[in-house]
């Protein structure tokens, strides 16, 4: 009885954090509809660099809890050139994906991590 209803539980489960992700990120943006500038560091990203900021291409921890929990390391982050600023700006694209180079999703924030869309390619 108990093992049945730990499983029922982690059906529910399940079932909700699908729901809450897919409602989380039901704000999508299409890829023609960025920036020029992000359009060119998404299209950096697809094809593996080179990347002109250090930083990018490393670990994003989501700290802020913004995207879909994952384990650390699946996510990284890239700089959006931001015109008029001489730093590195606000601006990012943080993709998810098993590996570096095989990405399941990637999102757009403009707010330093404040919110995130999802790319639509």
């Amino acid at each position: 009885m108990v093992r049945k209803n730990l499983m029922r539980f982690i059906v529910a489960l399940t079932l909700f954090v699908s729901a809450a992700t897919a409602f989380a990120f039901s704000n999508n943006i299409a890829l023609s509809a960025l920036p020029k500038e992000a359009q060119s560091t998404y299209a950096l990203i697809q094809q593996g660099g080179p990347f002109p900021y250090e930083k990018d291409g490393t670990v994003f921890g989501n700290r802020e809890r913004q995207l879909p929990q994952q384990k650390r390391g699946y996510y990284r982050e890239y700089t959006v050139k931001t015109p008029a600023t001489k730093d590195r700006g606000a601006i990012r694209i943080v993709c998810g994906g098993a590996k570096p180079k095989a990405l399941d999703a990637c999102f757009y924030t403009d707010d330093h991590y404040a919110s995130f869309k999802r790319i639509a390619p």
